[in-house]
C-alpha cells in the first residue's frame, strides 16, 4: 500500500473538524516532564543502516540479563522458569501471526485458546468470570476503579496503602480523567485493613492488594464485609500471580473484582513487557466488564464451537458507550499464560508456589542473620521488606558490583518517603541455596 503524506490543508481541515488548534493539542493530558522536546540525545542523525546497527546493538550490549548472575529482583514483575514447551507453543505460525479476528467466529483456534484462558484466571482467583486480558496489571487496576464507579454509581475510589505505586499512578490518571475523586491511604507495609476505616456512603470501591507492594498477605475479608456494609465493591490486586496457588484467593475473601498481573506465568521479563493483565468478577458484574468475553457453544449441527459472547470495545460500539478502550487484550502474552498453567495442572501450581514460598524463607533467614538486619514484613509469600543500617541506594550499587542484583530501593517506588534505607527482595524456584549464601555473604561484608 502506498504511503501518501497529508497536506498542510489536510492537516488543517482535520483540527478544524476536531476542535483542536494543533497536534499538541492531543498531547494536553501528558506532563510536561513526560514529554520530549527536540531529539533523542545520544542518538545519531542521519546515518546509514550499518551505522544505525551498530549503534543500537552496543546501546543493547548495556544491558544485564536477569540469568546473568543472583537475581532478586520483584516490586510487581518476578523472574520465573518458563518451560520451553511454552515457547514452542506460542511460536506456531496460527498463532504468531493472528490479530484480533474481527469476524471472530471463523477464528475457532484463537477463541478457544482464549477460552481456556478466561476459564483458568477465574480458577485461579476464585471468581464466577474473567475476561480476555488486558494490557498489564496496572492498566486492568484502573479499569477496575472505573467499572465499580459505573457499577455502584458513585465517584469516589479508596485506594491502600500497600497498593504499587504504578497501580496507583494508573488508577489515578484514568479516574482523574473522568471526574473520578482518588483517596491513598498513606503507605504502610501491613495497613491493607485499614480500608475498612476509610469506606462510607460515597465510596464506589476500595483497592487492596495482597500481597501488596512490600510483600504482606492480608486476609481482604474483613474489608470486603465493610465495603459491602456500605454498598461499595472490593477490588483485590495482585502482582505476583504465582501467589494464589498457596494464598487465598480474592473470590474467597468476598472481592468483586479481582484484577493483577499475569506475567509470572509463561511470561519472561522481557526487559519491562509485554505483560498480561488479568481481570475476573462477579456474574452480577459482567456486562460491566471492560475488554471481551468468549463462551462455549454448539453449532446447528450440535458441534462444539465458541463465539465472543461479549465485545465492548470500541471497534465494535459507539465509542461513548464503550466500557474499555483498550484495544487488545495481548493474546500472545495470555497463550503463553494458558500454555505454561496447562502445563503446571492444579497441583503442579500449588508445588511451584510452594517453592517460592520456600526459597523466600531460606532468603529471610539468611539475610536475618546479618547483623544489622531488620526483617520488615510479617507474612510473606516470596517477597518481603528488610532494613538495613547502611542507605539502600548504596547497598545495592555495592551489590551489583559483587554481581548480585539485590532487589529494588523502596524510596525509587515511594520517592520522598523515609524509606532510604528499606530494600524490596524476592526470591523464587529460579533462585539457588548458592545465590542466598552469595547474597547474605556479601551484604555482611558491605554492612
Amino acid at each position: 500500500m502506498r504511503y501518501l503524506p497529508l497536506t498542510a490543508d489536510d492537516r488543517a481541515e482535520m483540527l478544524k473538524t476536531i476542535g483542536a488548534k494543533s497536534v499538541d493539542d492531543f498531547y494536553a493530558d501528558v506532563p510536561e516532564a513526560a514529554r520530549l522536546n527536540g531529539t533523542v540525545e545520544g542518538l545519531p542523525d542521519h546515518q546509514g543502516e550499518l551505522a544505525v546497527e551498530r549503534h543500537m546493538s552496543n546501546l543493547a550490549a548495556k544491558n544485564r540479563a536477569a540469568s546473568s548472575g543472583p537475581f532478586f529482583v520483584g516490586a510487581g514483575a518476578y523472574k520465573h522458569h518458563v518451560p520451553a514447551t511454552v515457547d514452542m507453543v506460542i511460536q506456531r505460525s496460527e498463532f504468531l501471526t493472528t490479530y484480533t479476528p474481527y469476524q471472530p467466529e471463523i477464528a475457532q483456534g484463537t477463541l478457544q485458546t482464549l477460552f481456556e484462558f478466561q476459564t483458568q484466571v477465574a480458577a485461579l482467583t476464585a471468581m464466577d468470570v474473567a475476561n480476555a486480558s488486558m494490557y498489564d496489571g496496572s492498566t486492568a487496576c484502573a479499569e477496575a476503579a472505573v467499572m465499580a464507579t459505573r457499577a455502584t454509581r458513585r465517584k469516589k475510589v479508596v485506594l491502600s496503602g500497600g497498593l504499587h505505586p504504578h497501580y496507583a499512578a494508573a488508577t489515578k490518571l484514568l479516574c482523574e480523567a473522568q471526574g473520578i475523586e482518588v483517596v491513598q491511604l498513606e503507605h504502610a507495609i501491613d495497613g491493607e485493613l485499614a480500608l475498612a476505616d476509610a469506606v462510607d456512603d460515597a465510596t464506589a470501591c476500595v483497592i487492596g492488594q495482597s500481597p501488596n507492594t512490600f510483600g504482606t498477605v492480608t486476609d481482604l475479608s474483613p474489608v470486603a464485609e465493610a465495603a459491602h456494609g456500605k454498598g461499595a465493591l472490593l477490588v483485590s490486586v495482585f502482582t505476583e500471580a504465582v501467589s494464589l496457588g498457596l494464598v487465598t484467593p480474592p473470590g474467597e475473601m468476598g472481592a468483586d473484582i479481582a484484577v493483577g498481573e499475569g506475567q509470572s506465568i509463561g511470561n519472561g521479563l522481557n526487559f519491562g513487557g509485554p505483560y498480561v493483565g488479568l481481570f475476573a468478577c462477579t456474574q452480577k458484574l459482567v456486562r460491566q466488564m471492560p475488554g471481551r468475553l468468549c463462551g462455549e457453544t454448539v453449532d446447528a449441527e450440535g458441534k462444539r464451537g465458541f463465539v465472543l459472547t461479549l465485545s465492548t470495545r470500541e471497534q465494535h460500539i459507539r465509542r461513548d458507550k464503550a466500557t474499555s478502550n483498550i484495544c487488545t487484550n495481548s493474546g500472545l502474552c495470555a497463550l503463553a499464560f494458558t500454555a505454561h498453567m496447562t502445563l503446571l495442572g492444579g497441583k503442579g501450581m500449588e508445588q511451584l508456589a510452594v517453592l517460592n514460598h520456600e526459597a523466600a524463607c531460606d532468603l529471610a533467614d539468611a539475610l536475618a542473620g546479618v547483623p544489622g538486619v531488620e526483617i520488615l514484613t510479617p507474612r510473606f509469600f516470596n517477597e518481603f521488606a528488610f532494613r538495613t543500617p547502611v542507605n539502600a541506594e548504596a547497598v545495592l550499587a555495592m551489590l551489583d558490583e559483587a554481581g548480585i542484583v539485590g532487589g529494588v530501593r523502596a524510596s525509587r517506588l515511594f520517592p520522598g518517603d523515609h524509606l532510604g534505607d528499606v530494600i524490596l527482595c524476592a526470591a523464587t524456584e529460579c533462585t539457588t541455596p548458592e545465590d542466598i549464601a552469595a547474597y547474605a555473604a556479601a551484604l555482611k561484608e558491605i554492612i
